[in-house]
């Protein structure tokens, strides 16, 4: 059996969410299985039985990881994506300094590195050991034909198109090269052959979506190793949140968040109790976190708001989601058939609500476009149009056809069994 290492960005909560899953599947295949993060992930792995070594712990403490989570909460658009790099950096600086010797201490074997850890290669590399790439934001390999994740842009395959991403990568390139120079700094120090672009850092045995192919813009480009295997996420992994459930009325049920990190906008949350009032429909606010439901005003028509929520139980229940667009919560929705109401902040999430628009499972408004009236408007017409229920039952069978966590510990075995590349439709 193997010892599998992961590493995962920081203390977030969407990565975590499709990592730990993977984890256990491994771990009930008679593997072993150890995180290496920072303090403030213990908590999240030990919830999900998975073994954990901490890093960084003089330059993140318990609280720091969290900390930095609340100013990125009061971000948007660029200057959050720039807020969020910079913290990448940070967490990628102190993971290529600690986590080679505590990886090789452990005796791990292998790594499962999610792709937005992009040190996790290159500490990979150091160690002579082999690693899978697994994305759980929208997929970051770079592709000509292919919108940047930070825009609401439209696929279109025609010239002007890609006139018009490859002016959007230029800009993030530009924003991420202290984190590009970081990991070449590194690769210098320890002789390893220096990135030619972007897509060389990740793995050339395997890389795996949490989501179907069916949610992703055609693309042309992905190496034959690249696999969509569908959502992994279950509450297994998760701490038990109370809920409480003899307030719900039996009306179609809105849930709304907007995710545990850009979740801060409290103006957010009075514009969606606005645009859902009146509607024959009860409406779920969970803060995520952000605040307790005691501090916000008197919402418009007395939604249920909560502080957390079991989100996937809630879902079960769930008409509609108003959904920030996080990938995390997006795979949760379409693992549960539920048609969504998209409000993109920053990161991947244009990305992400776009592709929820391009397949028909719901809608999207900007935070720079956002109104009652808009929201409004979008909400009934997801609610009322048939369709878009339809879109999204049509993709929970896609993740459920495309094998889940299983399929994806399938890939993952065979990879690091053979040292070969794991070819799409040969796993």
């Amino acid at each position: 059996m193997t010892h599998f290492g992961i590493l995962s960005p920081g203390a977030a909560t969407g990565p975590l969410n499709t990592m730990l899953p993977l984890g256990q599947e491994l771990q009930r295949r008679g593997h072993r299985v150890t995180l290496f993060g920072t303090p403030d992930t213990q908590p999240k792995a030990l919830a999900a039985g998975i073994e954990f070594q901490s890093i960084g712990e003089k330059d993140f403490p318990v609280g720091a990881t969290a900390e930095s989570f609340v100013k990125l909460g009061e971000l948007r658009g660029l200057a959050a994506l720039q807020y969020t790099i910079d913290l990448l950096k940070q967490v990628s600086a102190i993971t290529l300094q600690d986590a080679p010797a505590a990886i090789k201490a452990a005796g791990v074997e292998a790594l499962l590195v999610n792709q937005s850890s992009v040190e996790g290669g290159t500490i990979a590399d150091f160690l002579e050991i082999p690693f899978v790439t697994v994305c759980s934001a929208v997929v970051l390999n770079r592709e000509p034909s292919i919108p940047p994740f930070f825009t609401t842009w439209k696929y279109s395959p025609a010239r002007w198109a890609r006139l018009r991403n490859e002016l959007g990568y230029t800009l993030v390139s530009r924003i991420a090269k202290p984190l590009g120079d970081l990991i070449d700094e590194y690769r210098r120090q320890w002789k390893l052959p220096l990135y030619s672009a972007l897509n060389d850092g990740y793995s050339q045995l395997a890389q795996i979506s949490n989501a179907p192919a069916e949610f992703e813009y055609p693309r042309q480009e992905l190496p034959p190793w690249f696999h969509f295997t569908g959502s992994y996420h279950t509450s297994a992994n998760r701490v038990a949140v109370p809920f409480p459930y003899e307030k719900l009325t039996g009306k179609p049920l809105i849930y709304a968040s907007m995710g545990t990190l850009q979740n801060r906008l409290t103006w957010v949350f009075e514009t969606i109790a606005s645009a859902c009032e009146g509607l024959d429909a009860q409406l779920v606010i969970s803060l995520g976190g952000s605040a307790k439901p005691e501090s916000l005003p008197n919402l418009p028509g007395n939604p249920l708001v909560v502080e957390y929520a079991p989100q996937l139980e809630v879902l079960e229940k769930a008409t509609l989601m108003i959904i920030h667009a996080g990938m995390n919560t997006t795979m949760e929705c379409v693992k549960k058939g539920v048609p969504m109401v998209a409000i993109p902040v920053a990161n991947d999430q244009p990305g992400v609500a776009a592709r929820i628009a391009w397949t028909g499972a719901g809608e999207f408004v900007t935070l720079k476009k956002l109104t009652v009236p808009r929201l409004r408007n979008a909400v009934r017409q997801v609610l009322t149009e048939k369709s878009y229920k339809q879109n999204a039952l049509r993709l929970q069978e896609a993740t459920h056809r495309a094998g889940g966590v299983s399929r994806a510990a399938d890939i993952i075995e065979q990879a690091v069994s053979t040292g070969k590349p794991v070819i799409s439709g040969q796993a």
